[in-house]
């Protein structure tokens, strides 16, 4: 009877080991099988992504920190020379129109001459012509103003000028001739004459021995002596040019040969620090303007010491 039951006891401990064996079997199966699928190996779809590790999340801009308020961050730096697109700039203030300068030839340039001689910037009579000792008169102006020392009178120039001084007299435009006219020759007391004294350098344009005007001449120098004697007009130029000198002889009144009574812009501008090539210049544009509108072919011309 014992044998009987240990066989049953044995057979019956036998059968749970092989119970637990197959159990273990199928478990293994099922653990590997699941491997495979986690690796894709033989799975019908596709293979899963790998998750992406997970770490904590920074705070941004908008974000709060636990137990606190954010604080505004403060903006990005930006270029001093960056502009938003299609800004404009601020325009640059209009430069000065000039209004008169070297060369010119007008009554407005006479009328800044006579408005800077009243305050001391130049020294002669008012002759019309923008020369040498205009631009410098301009300068001085300018910079005893804080202007731009130019030498030109643009606007700005111009309208201070005008605040500081008062409209010219016709004398202080136009005034009688610097140097004091000689008593006349005795050639000149009868009819249409231009009377010539190179002692005083005058011209006096007289008629029936009375002075109509007077004005300040220049005479050759002592190679290119101007000749005395008398004359007469034989032929007027207004817009003449030397042939011989290539220089502009405007206003011209030939007397004898090539020598002629004319205006001079380097008169106008030097004074008697230079000299003709035997011609008689006048510095005053605007008087022999003048006197060229009414001398005639055919006056008088005396020259004399």
């Amino acid at each position: 009877m014992r044998r009987v039951r240990n066989a049953r006891a044995t057979s019956r401990t036998g059968g749970a080991r092989t119970a637990t064996a197959a159990a273990a079997g199928v478990l293994a199966v099922a653990v590997l099988t699941a491997g495979c699928r986690a690796e894709g190996v033989g799975a019908s779809g596709p293979p899963a992504s790998p998750r992406a590790p997970v770490t904590a999340a920074s705070p941004t801009d908008d974000a709060k920190p636990a137990g606190g308020t954010a604080s505004p961050s403060p903006p990005a730096p930006t270029s001093p020379s960056a502009r938003p697109t299609g800004a404009a700039g601020p325009r640059p203030a209009p430069r000065p129109r000039t209004l008169m300068s070297s060369g010119d030839r007008s009554e407005r340039v006479r009328e800044l001459q006579a408005r800077l001689r009243q305050i001391g910037h130049f020294d002669r009579d008012p002759t019309g012509y923008y020369g040498t000792v205009t631009v410098a008169s301009v300068r001085s102006f300018q910079g005893r103003r804080g202007l731009a020392r130019t030498g030109g009178t643009d606007t700005v120039t111009w309208e201070r000028l005008l605040a500081m001084t008062r409209k010219p007299t016709p004398r202080e435009l136009t005034p009688p001739a610097a140097e004091p006219a000689a008593a006349p020759d005795p050639r000149c007391l009868t009819g249409r004459v231009l009377c010539i004294s190179k002692n005083s350098r005058t011209l006096s344009w007289m008629i029936d021995g009375r002075v109509v005007s007077s004005m300040d001449v220049r005479f050759g120098s002592q190679y290119t002596p101007t000749r005395e004697g008398t004359f007469s007009v034989y032929w007027k130029s207004r817009h003449h040019v030397s042939t011989l000198y290539d220089s502009p002889m405007p206003y011209a009144m030939f007397f004898s040969g090539g020598q002629a009574v004319h205006y001079s812009s380097d008169f106008a501008a030097r004074g008697y620090d230079g000299a003709s090539h035997g011609c008689v210049n006048v510095r005053d544009e605007g008087k022999i303007a003048s006197l060229f509108a009414e001398v005639r072919t055919g006056d008088k011309v005396v020259v004399h010491g």
